[in-house]
């Protein structure tokens, strides 16, 4: 069976032209990033709150060569387009894409969001991406973090059965 990519993926700068004239309207945008390899409850959480930050939200999804530098050779688990797929079927979530590089700054130029949303687990001083964020009028926004959810950790439970 052949997967077929929802018209929510899509490529970062559809996402930009669909999204101009609802941000003129002042819908306030926001974005947040992630490998997304196994989607877990600490994932829906995370995905959830962020939407709770304003109109829109946008994700970007690491591609597979990305989660490698960033994890490790023996991930990811589930292949980009997979990845993208099952993010930009959540209601949660208005639109996803793919993006190639090891941190959001690059799609963040592009996007220019209103709120960057990572989760508890991160300091936005310590974030490459809060001055470009920052730079453009933006903010980053750090939401809770879901204790004792995490894929690297469920990969281990797995493994070790």
């Amino acid at each position: 069976m052949k997967t077929t990519v929802p018209q929510k993926a899509m490529d970062v700068h559809d996402i930009q032209k669909i999204i101009a004239p609802i941000r003129k309207m002042g819908k306030t945008l926001v974005t947040t990033n992630g490998c997304f390899d196994l989607l877990h409850c600490g994932h829906i959480s995370y995905l959830r709150d962020a939407a709770m930050q304003g109109d829109l939200l946008v994700v970007g999804v690491n591609s597979d060569e990305s989660v490698s530098r960033l994890k490790g050779p023996s991930r990811p688990i589930q292949k980009e387009q997979d990845r993208v797929v099952l993010i930009g079927a959540l209601k949660v979530v208005d639109y996803a894409f793919i993006f190639f590089e090891d941190d959001p700054c690059a799609f963040l130029e592009i996007l220019r969001p209103d709120i960057h949303v990572k989760g508890g687990d991160y300091r936005p001083e310590r974030l490459p991406e809060t001055e470009v964020v920052q730079k453009h009028g933006g903010r980053v926004v750090v939401v809770s973090f879901a204790h004792g959810y995490s894929t690297s950790s469920l990969i281990d439970r797995v493994r070790s059965k």
